[in-house]
């Protein structure tokens, strides 16, 4: 039931999540354009209970102020330590390695080999 009630609500946590390494190594993988996929900004900069900073038109990047909003916004659906119970994790992976059964936005990791899933998974782990 934990688990369920995570996966439709979240966790409100994320003490122990490095800011710097989250700026240096997962934000860029929001802006990541995916072949066949739209980038995460587009859909969850709108309309979406993880609700990124609208990226400025023309700009490749967040500014500071607009990281750090991400930042705390994507905490919320990280639970520290724990990749595979984070729902930025197991949203955008394959069912068949471990994620949920839907994403609107599709599947973009196909295992938890993939070097954008375990980048993610070392951040969450508190790997720098």
């Amino acid at each position: 039931m934990g688990l369920i009630l995570f996966l439709l609500f979240g966790v409100q946590g994320g003490s122990d999540l490095d800011f710097q390494t989250y700026k240096s190594k997962v934000e860029p993988l929001l802006l990541e354009k995916r072949p066949g996929h739209a980038r995460c900004v587009t859909c969850h900069s709108t309309g979406t209970a993880f609700r990124l900073q609208p990226l400025p038109k023309g700009q490749t990047a967040w500014s500071d102020e607009q990281s750090q909003k991400n930042f705390e916004m994507v905490k919320k659906f990280v639970r520290p330590g724990n990749p595979k119970e984070s729902r930025l994790l197991v949203m955008p992976l394959a069912h068949e390695a471990g994620g949920t059964e839907f994403h609107p936005g599709g599947k973009h990791w196909e295992s938890q080999n993939d070097p954008e899933w375990k980048a993610l998974a070392d951040w969450v782990n508190g790997t720098r």
